[in-house]
């Protein structure tokens, strides 16, 4: 009997994967995510539920699959920052170049303007949204070590780091709810509005207000 060669086998799981995650993140933008069972994700992919549970542990895993992909970009991006930048000019120009190379990071997958819906409905789903929150708690440690490690500092005694980070996800976290609520939900979009409202942090927490623009 002839056996599978391991590459032709990983790529036929490879591919198996590819198309649940396309099928889950197909049907829950045309149908709702609490609409959708595991049963149509499977039947959507012609396979059975148990190879649906052979790759995802629930349809949850599935909804943040790609959020995952892309967060990890972002801190392999962060990570390769030049050592001398002052930790919010790392995480912004981090950002923003993840937003550039989004569709190289995920195009294999799942295509960009799917992701993007995805978000979408993540943020306007309650279920899913308590879930990205906590996510959310999960990245910003891990990124806070990132920065506390280039900068050479001890986070657990040095509070700078964890508050950079959480100024810098706050601001994050506001863009993308209020990028989520608008009509346009391109790439480009939400890469201006992330650079704008990051160049404000500076003089939102340090200017005078009542005097900013006056002459």
């Amino acid at each position: 009997m002839t056996s599978v060669r391991p590459g032709l086998r990983e790529r036929k799981k490879r591919r198996t994967r590819e198309t649940l995650l396309r099928s889950a993140l197909e049907l829950f933008i045309s149908q709702g995510y609490e609409e959708t069972t595991v049963d149509e994700i499977a039947a959507a992919a012609d396979v059975s539920q148990r190879t649906f549970f052979r790759y995802f542990a629930n349809k949850e895993e599935a909804a943040f699959a790609v959020q995952d992909l892309v967060e990890s970009h972002f801190v392999s991006a962060l990570r390769e920052r030049p050592p001398g930048e002052a930790p919010l000019d790392a995480m912004r120009r981090a950002v923003l170049d993840s937003w550039d190379t989004i569709g190289e990071a995920i195009a294999a997958t799942v295509p960009v303007e799917l992701h993007m819906q995805t978000y979408q409905l993540i943020e306007s789903t309650p279920a899913l949204l308590a879930e990205h929150l906590r996510r959310s708690t999960e990245l910003e440690e891990e990124v806070a070590r990132v920065i506390a490690d280039r900068a050479g500092l001890d986070m657990d005694t040095d509070p700078r780091p964890r508050v950079a980070v959480a100024a810098f996800c706050g601001v994050m976290r506001m863009t993308g709810r209020l990028w989520s609520a608008g009509g346009d939900t391109s790439v480009e979009t939400i890469r201006d509005m992330t650079a704008l409202y990051l160049d404000q942090v500076g003089p939102a927490l340090t200017a005078d207000w009542r005097t900013a623009g006056r002459t």
